[in-house]
């Protein structure tokens, strides 16, 4: 009697498991086919950016160990005058300055629209400017806004709409895929071993039908895919609603969200001390301190006419080409070009590391070109199943007309 009963309450339970899975999935299954086909095109951007860009990324200056700089200020003058003349509106405010003497500086243009609503009006000027930093001859302009993997990310960050809603709805539609992918798993699990072995591959042999073969593919292809997606899933969230990052640091951080604090670090050098070449300073400053990082990003902004304030100069220094969770950071005096504080990755906390690493954790990148092709994998398999889930409703549905329809 009491066997009979659980059997039932189990049964009843995995009734509105599956009912939620099935509801849940007609909901947001569009948006999660969406975000994960472009997920998956996105994984290997970086790399194959680089690749096509080899040209211009590394600037085939002659005897370049041999020659200086020009120095950062005059590089600024001469790539934003080569700019104008060929027809850009606006100057270059910034450098990204490559560790490696072989590779060329890169300028960035940058003008947005706070208020736009979708990524058209939003997105209004956003180029590369590769520049040989030893002659100041601009290599190449690329327009970041024609980029397909910048436009596949917009689209799979917020739907091609701002961030505010598109982030949004993106981020509501991934936290249901988390609880369809737990629920899935539910399903999944059978009653005993026996059962369980048959269900971790396709045993196609004696199988004609499509409509079997497809549902083996939505339960095989989730379950593999689940617990790699989980994790893509959860960093997701973390994107779309950056109160969930505070929250993981706290959880990480003994339930304390105090972090270090970096304010007391501040320009207190007068104006008059800083010359054109107190850029360059620093500059050798941050390659001292870090000859085998990546690359490191000056902000070359007249802080007089920016509008937001600088109360310090900050470095941001990326230590690995193809991932962003390893990075350290500098802070100078913008005056006099003194270093008030050196902060290496090696001293980050846990917290810090761990909530750092989110977008390599998203990509697959934080366990190098392995864990790409394995994060691109899961993105397709997650595509499938909104795909594959839909054709066993729609076959299922129909299969019950027809029932209905004999019996009358």
């Amino acid at each position: 009697m009491n066997t009979k009963k659980k059997k039932k309450g189990r049964s009843l339970f995995k009734n509105w498991v599956l009912k939620a899975h099935l509801w849940l999935g007609l909901l947001s299954g569009i948006i999660v086919f969406v975000v994960s086909i472009t997920g998956a095109f996105y994984v290997f951007n970086e790399d194959i950016t680089a690749y096509m860009r080899k040209h211009v990324i590394f600037h085939n200056q002659e005897n370049y160990q041999d020659i200086d700089p020009i120095p950062i200020y005059e590089l600024k003058d001469k790539v934003n005058k080569q700019l104008k003349e060929m027809g850009e509106e606006i100057s270059s405010e910034d450098v990204t300055i490559p560790i490696d003497p072989a590779r060329s500086y890169q300028f960035g243009l940058l003008k947005s629209n706070h208020d736009g609503w979708n990524y058209f009006n939003t997105y209004l000027i956003y180029k590369n400017v590769y520049v040989n930093q030893y002659t100041g001859e601009v290599l190449g302009v690329y327009d970041i806004r024609k980029n397909p993997f910048f436009f596949a990310m917009i689209l799979h960050r917020s739907l091609l709409l701002s961030n505010t809603i598109g982030g949004t709805i993106v981020g509501v539609s991934t936290i249901v895929f988390v609880i369809m992918l737990i629920s899935g798993i539910i399903l999944w699990w059978p009653k005993n071993k026996n059962m369980r072995k048959q269900r971790f591959w396709f045993r196609w042999k004696n199988i004609k039908g499509w409509r079997r073969k497809n549902y083996d593919l939505h339960n095989i292809l989730g379950f593999y895919a689940s617990f790699l997606a989980l994790i893509v899933a959860l960093t997701g969230i973390m994107y779309s609603f950056r109160i969930t990052t505070l929250w993981v640091y706290m959880l990480l951080n003994g339930g304390s969200a105090d972090s270090p604090d970096f304010s007391i670090y501040k320009t207190t050098a007068p104006e008059s001390v800083e010359t054109p070449t107190t850029i360059d300073k620093i500059a050798q400053t941050v390659k001292q301190h870090y000859p085998y990082a990546h690359s490191f990003g000056l902000d070359l902004e007249d802080h007089d006419n920016a509008d937001h304030h600088h109360d310090n100069l900050f470095v941001s220094v990326k230590e690995k080409e193809f991932t962003y969770a390893q990075s350290s950071f500098m802070i100078f005096d913008e005056h006099s070009g003194e270093l008030l504080h050196n902060h290496p990755y090696k001293d980050k906390s846990f917290a810090q590391k761990a909530t750092d690493a989110t977008y390599d954790l998203h990509v697959g990148a934080f366990f190098g070109f392995t864990g790409k092709v394995l994060a691109f994998i899961c993105s397709l398999f997650c595509a499938s199943l909104p795909v594959t889930g839909l054709i066993i409703w729609w076959g299922r549905r129909n299969k019950k007309k027809v029932k209905t329809l004999n019996n009358t």
